[in-house]
């Protein structure tokens, strides 16, 4: 079994540029991409968090230190303002050494972003509930 780095997407949107929301929808969006994918933060070598220029509130990589990954490398950064593009959107590219390979590879489009990859968008039903919950359990207390 071999182990190869493999990209891992994912986007989101929120409806105001607000703190508590931009971290809330990021911590959604990373939850549904780790429970999806089997994903454990000691297997990720880094991620990259973008966010439309209407979005200024908070770093979204804050919701990964949030959710316990203090040892991965994290950066945020602006997606390219294309005249037309979907507004109010955070995306995340996390970068997962593992066995599967690409085809295997779950990712996660939610909210207004399923209008970015409609063809990525067939995740199973999802209980927000206990989503949430699992968020709850593995929040840290960091600012």
């Amino acid at each position: 079994m071999s182990i190869a780095c493999r990209g891992v997407r994912g986007a989101t949107t929120v409806e105001n540029n607000d703190r508590d929301e931009i971290l809330r929808a990021t911590r959604e969006l990373l939850a549904l991409m780790i429970r999806q994918n089997g994903i454990e933060g000691k297997d990720v070598a880094s991620a990259i968090f973008t966010i439309t220029s209407d979005l200024n509130a908070e770093f979204p990589a804050l919701a990964a230190r949030q959710l316990g990954w203090m040892d991965v490398p994290l950066i945020c950064t602006h997606e390219i303002s294309v005249p037309g593009s979907l507004p109010m959107c955070i995306r995340i590219m996390l970068h997962w050494n593992t066995a599967k390979c690409q085809k295997e590879i779950r990712h996660v489009y939610i909210k207004q972003a399923v209008r970015l990859r409609p063809d990525l968008s067939d995740l199973p039903p999802v209980d927000w509930k206990a989503l949430e919950e699992w968020i709850e359990a593995h929040m840290t207390s960091v600012k």
